[in-house]
């Protein structure tokens, strides 16, 4: 276990929790953590990641700053199925391109799985950033894949990371969802 791949998960597990309890600084967390894992995936050839990890740096000053500016009036939603359906939908074909393209073209570890984790964060990221109850689902799933992925690649203590957000996104759903039912 590099010191590295420790911070990282340090401020993962950080992100996750203060998430979950819709605490700002989240997004302070989360920047610190895929600054360090974009060195990290690079040299894991997890390239999809890699970007995976730019898209995430972004996200984290938009969500901070959606957060803060809205921190009075943004509540936990539920978008329709209809929606979800189309995200699921758009999701699946981008995955497969991208797979596809990873697969031919680059040296790409593990390409179609690493598109699917990476496709599906970007949209789940997103969800995150309007605070959409459904987010944590997604992310089940989500986490629950990288599991595989990551042992497979040998970065055994994200992998165990992965276990934990798994059980984070879990809880975190519940706590959302417990939230809108007040709210209601």
């Amino acid at each position: 276990m590099s010191i590295i791949e420790s911070l990282a998960v340090l401020f993962g597990v950080l992100y996750v929790l203060l998430a979950v309890k819709e605490i700002i600084w989240c997004w302070l967390s989360a920047a610190i953590s895929v600054i360090l894992y974009f060195f990290i995936f690079f040299s894991a050839q997890l390239y999809l990641e890699t970007i995976l990890q730019v898209f995430y740096l972004f996200m984290a000053f938009y969500g901070y700053y959606s957060w803060n500016k809205d921190s009075k009036v943004l509540s936990v939603i539920k978008w329709k199925l209809i929606k979800h359906l189309l995200i699921i939908f758009s999701g699946i074909i981008v995955t497969i391109l991208l797979g596809y393209y990873f697969s031919n073209y680059t040296k790409s570890a593990l390409p179609y799985i690493d598109s699917f984790t990476t496709v599906f964060a970007i949209l789940t990221t997103y969800m995150v950033t309007k605070k959409e109850l459904y987010n944590w689902l997604y992310w089940i799933v989500i986490d629950f894949v990288s599991v595989y992925m990551y042992f497979s690649r040998e970065l055994k203590l994200t992998a165990l990371l992965f276990i934990f957000y798994t059980i984070l996104a879990i809880i975190g759903y519940f706590t959302w969802l417990k939230n809108v039912k007040n709210n209601a």
